[in-house]
C-alpha cells in the first residue's frame, strides 16, 4: 500500500491526487480490518480465490466495510469484497466432509456423499452403527471435535434438540474443533432458536452454519431425493448446495438462521394431519368391506392422492411399521411446533390433535414404531385389529 500510494505522488496531479489518496488509505484501513492479510481491494481473481479461504464471518464487521465503501468503490472492488466474504465451493477430492450421527436417515445420506468421491470422517455415540461406512472408506472419530478437525464441513443429524445442542455446542462438539472458515450443517429437525444460537456461535468462531432439516423418510435418504430446507447465509448456502444435491433434489433456502427450521414445522404440520386422514379413509373402507388395495389404486390419482397415501398407505396394509421416522422423534417435532404456534398466539387445534393421538402411541408402547404407526390407535380406538404387525 506504501508503494501504490507513492506511486500516486509522482504520477498524478495534486488535486485528483489528494482526494484518491485519502479514498485509497480509507480502503486499506477497513481491507486491514477485516483481515490482516489485503493489501488491495483490486485483487486479481487468483489473489481473490487464495485470500476468500480467511475471511471472517462475523456480520457486523462485514456490513460495517461495506456500508463505509459500498458508494465509493467500483463494482470490480465490490466484486472483490464479496469474494472475500464467500464460503469456499465445496467439490469432491478437495473438501473434507465430517459426518455425525448415523441413523436411519443418516447412513443412506452420508454414503451418498462418499460415492461423489469425498473424503469422510464419522462419528456415532454407538460407534457399530458407524461399521457400513467405515466399510467404505470412512474414517472413524471418537467425539464430534475430532470429526470437526479432521474436515471443512460437517453434517449432523440427530435425535432431539438436546442431542443437537451437545454434538454441536457442548465441551467435545463439532464448534469446538472446526477450523475458521468451516461449516456445520444441522440437518436435526430441531428448534429454529437453536439455530440461530448455534448461527451466532459459528460466527463468533468465524465459522459458518446452516440449518437444514430435510423431508422425504428413509425412502427419500435412500434413493437421493430429499427435500432439503436451509436456513443461513446465501455465500455458505450456495457453497454448500452441491453437497445438498448428493442427497436431495427439492433444496431451497428459506432465509436467515432458523429459517430452515420453521419450514420443516410447516412441513410436520402437514404430514400430521394428512397421516389422520390417511388412517380414517382406510379403515372406513376396511369397516364396509372394501378391497384396501384397490380403494388405494382408486383414489392415488385424484384429489385425495398424497405423498403419505402413495408411500404409507401400503405399508399400513402390510402391517409393516418399521420406523422410516420414529414415532418418538416425530412427537418431538410436533412438540416444538405447537411451542412455537403458543408464542405466536397461533391457534392449531388440528395439531395438538394429531399430537395427543402420537402421544398414545407412544404409551401403548409403539414409540419406536414409524409415524405411519398411527393407524394402530384408531384401530384401537374402534375396536378394530387389521392384523399383527412387524416393527424390526
Amino acid at each position: 500500500s506504501t508503494q501504490l500510494i507513492s506511486f500516486s505522488f509522482m504520477v498524478m496531479p495534486s488535486g485528483p491526487f489528494v482526494i484518491c489518496s485519502l479514498f485509497c488509505c480509507t480502503v486499506f484501513f477497513l481491507c486491514g480490518a477485516l483481515s490482516g492479510s489485503v493489501s488491495a481491494l483490486k485483487v486479481r481473481s487468483s489473489e481473490t480465490a487464495s485470500l476468500s479461504e480467511k475471511w471472517c464471518t462475523d456480520k457486523e464487521r462485514r456490513t460495517a466495510l461495506l456500508g463505509a465503501v459500498e458508494n465509493n468503490i467500483s463494482r470490480e472492488e465490490k466484486e472483490a469484497i464479496a469474494a472475500l466474504m464467500a464460503m469456499k465451493a465445496c467439490r469432491p477430492g478437495e473438501t473434507r466432509l465430517g459426518w455425525v450421527g448415523t441413523g436411519v436417515m443418516g447412513t443412506s445420506m452420508c454414503r451418498h456423499l462418499m460415492e461423489a468421491g469425498y473424503k469422510m470422517t464419522v462419528y456415532s455415540r454407538t460407534a457399530a452403527k458407524c461399521k457400513p461406512l467405515v466399510d467404505l472408506g470412512a474414517k472413524l472419530a471418537t467425539t464430534p471435535a475430532e470429526v470437526a478437525r479432521e474436515s471443512d464441513v460437517v453434517f449432523t443429524i440427530v435425535g432431539f434438540p438436546s442431542d443437537v445442542r451437545q454434538v454441536i455446542l457442548g465441551p467435545d462438539g463439532v464448534l469446538s474443533g472446526l477450523g475458521e472458515g468451516g461449516c456445520v450443517v444441522d440437518m436435526t429437525t430441531s428448534e429454529p432458536s437453536l439455530a440461530v444460537e448455534i448461527a451466532e456461535a459459528a460466527a463468533a468462531k468465524k465459522c459458518f452454519a446452516l440449518d437444514a432439516p430435510v423431508s422425504g423418510g428413509d425412502v427419500g435418504a435412500r434413493e437421493a431425493r430429499l427435500s432439503i430446507m436451509v436456513g443461513g447465509e446465501q455465500s455458505a448456502f450456495d457453497a454448500v448446495k452441491p453437497l445438498f444435491e448428493c442427497m436431495g433434489k427439492n433444496i431451497r433456502l428459506m432465509g436467515g438462521a432458523g429459517r430452515g427450521q420453521h419450514t420443516k414445522m410447516t412441513n410436520q404440520i402437514l404430514i400430521a394431519t394428512g397421516i389422520i386422514g390417511v388412517c380414517e379413509g382406510l379403515l372406513y373402507a376396511h369397516k364396509v368391506g372394501l378391497n384396501l388395495e384397490e380403494v388405494i389404486a382408486a383414489v392415488r390419482s385424484g384429489a385425495a392422492g398424497s405423498w403419505s397415501l402413495e408411500n404409507y398407505g401400503p405399508r399400513m396394509l402390510k402391517r409393516d411399521m418399521k420406523p422410516g421416522f420414529f414415532i418418538d422423534h416425530f412427537v418431538k417435532d410436533l412438540k416444538i411446533a405447537l411451542e412455537e404456534a403458543d408464542r405466536m398466539k397461533l391457534s392449531l387445534p388440528g395439531l395438538a390433535l394429531a399430537k395427543e393421538l402420537y402421544v398414545s402411541m407412544q404409551a401403548i408402547g409403539h414409540g419406536d414404531a414409524g409415524n405411519h404407526a398411527l393407524i394402530l390407535a384408531l384401530e384401537r380406538m374402534n375396536n378394530m385389529d387389521l392384523g399383527p404387525i412387524t416393527k424390526k
